[in-house]
């Protein structure tokens, strides 16, 4: 992990300014990284492509909630009153010099709870209501390649596509910071940042949908805003934010030749994506919703420890956190000849192709 990778960013701190009550679950060091998806594809092992997990010990490829909350531990630093699991595609590094491929470093999770929208009793609302057992739900297309539906707040699928956004950050130089919806083409000296913005309107009664996406909606605003009428129950919008350092691979690459591509066989960054299986206890957490928000003390600051119904880990604890992967394959390291799985390189600007390893073209 590498430093500061827990520290409150100056964006981050500008975007939840305006909250009257949040808080932050941060998630050290991977659970586990492997290609299995409880969400996409239930029960399948050996996945499309690899994810980096977070979160409770009780994940596998047919997790629910009852599984993950009787996990023996967790990665992230609230427990035991929060034991989700969050995932989202690994990074890799393809060195210019020989083609192989190598994992960046992950500098941790931190996953932003915000109360947010007209729903939301501050904002004169009925009030926000807690994930329910067995939710799901995913932010992010995994085949997308390019700003298809352009960004924007007219619409759902424009939502969706602002939704994913990057950061590249700079602290030490006089370089301006990236921030955009594709990779950039420059390094990033203080860290590599992805935001992922999740639905936080839900219909009020699917805890899943086929497309898993379906049973939510996002808010007019993205951030903020109301709630369409078709998912009229508001939810914790919730983020991740990723840091990756591509940094130490600087040296290595020319600008504006952009070495980084996801597992997903993406050199765009247009298939990033998160996924979120709820560990919650709901009324913990629907406690921290209706009590921990007073803006008038620290529970309006983002300050986890000030809410009495979350219990704060050490980051020592989190981290020991591991979870054996259950497919034989490498990963990580510094000499892939290619990206786990069957992921040829597909830059676009249409739709990715999904492939299988029983009809992997390379």
């Amino acid at each position: 992990m590498f430093k500061n990778a827990f520290a409150p960013l100056l964006a981050a701190l500008v975007y939840v300014g305006a909250a009257h009550a949040w808080f932050r679950v941060a998630c050290t060091t991977p659970l586990v990284t492997e290609r299995i998806d409880p969400i996409v594809s239930p029960g399948v092992i050996g996945t499309n492509h690899v994810h980096t997990v977070h979160g409770s010990s009780g994940f596998s490829a047919t997790s629910n909630t009852t599984d993950l909350r009787a996990g023996s531990c967790t990665s992230c630093e609230v427990s035991p009153q929060d034991m989700s699991a969050y995932w989202f595609p690994k990074l890799y590094f393809k060195d210019p010099a020989d083609g192989h491929f190598e994992e960046v470093p992950n500098g941790g999770l931190l996953v932003y709870y915000l109360q947010r929208g007209d729903q939301e009793k501050i904002n004169g609302g009925p009030g926000l209501t807690a994930f329910p057992p067995g939710f799901r739900m995913i932010s992010g297309d995994v085949t997308s390649r390019s700003s298809q539906g352009g960004q924007g707040y007219d619409n759902q699928q424009e939502l969706a596509q602002s939704a994913i956004q990057w950061y590249c950050l700079r602290y030490t130089t006089s370089d301006p910071d990236y921030v955009g919806y594709g990779f950039p083409t420059t390094d990033c000296e203080a860290g590599f940042n992805a935001r992922i913005q999740f639905p936080s309107c839900w219909d009020g009664e699917n805890l899943d949908s086929p497309d898993h996406k379906s049973h939510v909606a996002y808010l007019s605003g993205l951030d903020n805003g109301s709630c369409p009428p078709t998912h009229p129950v508001g939810l914790m919008h919730m983020m991740f934010e990723i840091t990756w350092d591509v940094h130490s691979f600087a040296g290595r690459w020319s600008e504006p030749d952009w070495p980084f591509v996801y597992a997903t066989g993406d050199p765009t960054g247009y298939s990033q994506h998160g996924d979120f299986l709820s560990g919650w206890d709901s009324v913990a957490l629907q406690n921290a919703i209706d009590n921990c928000n007073n803006p008038n003390d620290e529970t309006g600051n983002g300050v986890t420890e000030a809410c009495s119904y979350l219990t704060v880990i050490s980051q020592d604890t989190a981290t020991t956190c591991k979870a054996d992967p259950v497919v034989n394959e490498q990963t990580g390291g510094t000499n892939l000849s290619k990206l786990p799985g069957c992921n040829p390189l597909q830059a676009g600007p249409q739709n990715a192709t999904l492939y299988s390893t029983s009809n992997c073209p390379i």
